[in-house]
C-alpha cells in the first residue's frame, strides 16, 4: 500500500515546525511521505527579519538549512515557488528553478499529494498606494531585509563621510515598524564602534508614521503608550493619524500635501497574503487574499487541504475576530494539525477543531526595552510587562521556536555556540 503523500508549502514559522513534527511521529517510520516546498534554500524567523535588516544578527548564523534539517527530521525538501494547484487531481505546480543569471536549474515540476497544506504566509500590503513598489524598501523577506542592511549601511558611510544627517521614514506602526525603528538607533550607536566616529544617533532621524490615532493600534492602549514614549525618548518621531497618498523617490506624500522627505523610505504597513493564491481554484479567499478555513483548518470546501498561519483567514466559534497573523498563531496551527493528520492517517479519525490560545503579545524595542501583554487566567485578567523582563520572555519565544526545531540539548548548544561566537565576531553584520 503506497504511503500517504503530506506536501507543504512554506517553511515559515507555521510550515516548519510542522513538517519537523510530521517528519519525526511519521516520516522516519515510513507511515507517510512528508515534503516542504519553499522558495528559498534557508529559514530565517520572520519575527527577526528587523534584526536582519539592521545587522542585528547575523542570518546566515541562525538560519536553517532545509536540505540538512530534512534530513535529520525525516521529511523531504523540495525548492520551488507554488504557481497553481488542482484539487480535482491533488496535484501542484512549482515554476521552473532558475539561478542568478536566469538560467533554468529545474524544469515546471508537479507534485502529487494526499493532504496538502498551505503555510506561505503573509507580506506587506501596500493597498495600491502610489510609487511604493517603485520607491520603498520591506523587509518581508531574508532577500528584502538584505537588501535593506545593503542601502542602509551604505547610506552610513556617506552620511558619516560628509558628517551629514540620515532620515529613515517607516510607513507602518505595527509591531515591525516599531521595532525596526527602535533597531535602527541601536545599529548607528553600534557603528561608532566601527570607524563611523561621526556617525552619532543625534544625527538619525527616524519617523514612524501610522494611519490610525495611535501605533500597535491592535495591542492595547497602555501598551500602544509605553512604547510610543520609549520610542520618542530615543529620538524617534511618531506621526499618528497620517495617511500616505504616494511615495516619491526621496519622500511620501500625505493626503493632505505633506511631503515628508527621507534617505530610505520603508513600507510596513497592513498585511496581505500572496497574489498567486488567487490563482488556484477551489479556495474561497477574504479581500487580503487570506484562505477562508473551517474551524479545522480544513479549507472550506476542501477535504484534504489545510491552512495554517498568516495566508488563514480563521474564525472561531466565540470569538469576535479572526485569529490574528502572528508566529505564536502559526506556531500553534502547526503543532495542532501534527497531531491531527497523526490521528488522521493512523486511526482514520476526522480533524478536531482548532482552539486558539492567545498568550499576549511582546514589541522588542532592540537592547533598549520590550513592552506587551501576556494573557493568564490570574484573575481572569491579562499583565503589562516592560524592561528586561519583556525582554528576556521576548527573546524566549525564539528559544522556544528553535527547540521545536531542534529539541532543547541543540538548542543550548546553539545559544552557548552563539555566546561564544560574539568574542570573535563585530556586534554588528558590517557587509
Amino acid at each position: 500500500m503506497a504511503k500517504p503523500r503530506i506536501v507543504v508549502v512554506g517553511g515559515g514559522a507555521g510550515g516548519l515546525p510542522l513538517v519537523t513534527l510530521l517528519g519525526r511521529k511519521l516520516g522516519r517510520s515510513g507511515r507517510a511521505d512528508v515534503t516542504l516546498v519553499d522558495n528559498n534554500s534557508v529559514h530565517v524567523w520572520k519575527p527577526r527579519f528587523h534584526e536582519v535588516a539592521t545587522g542585528a544578527i547575523d542570518a546566515d548564523l541562525d538560519a536553517v538549512d532545509y536540505r540538512a534539517h530534512a534530513r535529520l527530521n525525516g521529511y523531504r525538501f523540495e525548492p520551488g515557488t507554488l504557481t497553481g494547484s488542482d484539487v480535482g487531481s491533488r496535484t501542484i505546480t512549482l515554476a521552473p528553478l532558475v539561478d542568478a543569471q536566469d538560467r533554468e536549474v529545474l524544469p515546471e515540476r508537479k507534485l502529487n499529494y494526499d493532504y496538502l497544506v498551505l503555510a506561505v504566509g503573509s507580506r506587506s500590503n501596500d493597498f495600491g498606494t502610489p510609487g511604493v513598489q517603485e520607491h520603498c524598501l520591506f523587509i518581508d523577506s531574508r532577500q528584502q531585509a538584505d537588501r535593506f542592511r545593503e542601502k542602509f549601511l551604505n547610506a552610513c558611510l556617506h552620511a558619516n563621510y560628509n558628517s551629514q544627517p540620515l532620515s529613515v521614514a517607516i510607513v507602518g506602526g505595527g509591531a515591525t515598524g516599531v521595532e525596526l525603528a527602535a533597531e535602527l538607533h541601536h545599529a548607528i550607536s553600534m557603528l561608532k564602534f566601527y570607524g563611523h566616529e561621526q556617525l552619532d544617533r543625534a544625527l538619525l532621524d527616524v519617523r514612524v508614521i501610522e494611519g490610525a490615532p495611535r501605533i500597535l493600534p491592535v495591542l492595547s492602549e497602555r501598551v500602544s503608550s509605553a512604547a510610543t514614549e520609549r520610542l520618542e525618548a530615543l529620538g524617534v518621531t511618531v506621526s499618528t493619524g497620517v495617511v500616505v497618498a504616494r511615495a516619491e523617490a526621496d519622500a511620501f506624500v500625505t493626503r493632505d500635501d505633506e511631503r515628508i522627505e527621507a534617505d530610505l523610505l520603508v513600507w510596513a504597513a497592513g498585511v496581505k497574503a500572496a497574489d498567486f493564491l488567487t490563482r488556484i481554484d477551489g479556495l474561497t479567499l477574504n479581500r487580503l487574499n487570506q484562505i477562508e478555513v473551517d474551524s479545522n483548518l480544513l479549507a472550506k470546501g476542501q477535504e484534504n487541504v489545510f491552512v495554517i498561519g498568516d495566508c488563514a483567514a480563521c474564525h472561531l466559534p466565540g470569538m469576535d475576530k479572526p485569529i490574528p497573523p502572528r508566529a505564536q498563531s502559526a506556531q500553534q496551527m502547526a503543532h495542532h494539525l501534527a497531531k491531527e493528520l497523526e490521528r488522521l492517517l493512523m486511526f482514520n479519525r476526522s480533524p478536531r477543531p482548532f482552539v486558539y490560545k492567545d498568550h499576549g503579545s511582546l514589541v522588542s524595542l532592540s537592547n533598549y526595552s520590550s513592552v506587551g501583554m501576556l494573557m493568564g487566567n490570574l484573575k481572569g485578567g491579562n499583565f503589562f510587562v516592560e524592561g528586561w523582563v519583556a525582554r528576556m520572555m521576548y527573546i524566549s519565544l525564539y528559544r522556544l521556536h528553535q527547540a521545536t526545531l531542534y529539541g532543547w540539548p541543540r538548542t543550548i548548544m546553539l545559544l552557548l555556540a552563539g555566546k561564544f561566537s560574539r568574542l570573535v565576531r563585530p556586534r554588528l553584520k558590517l557587509h
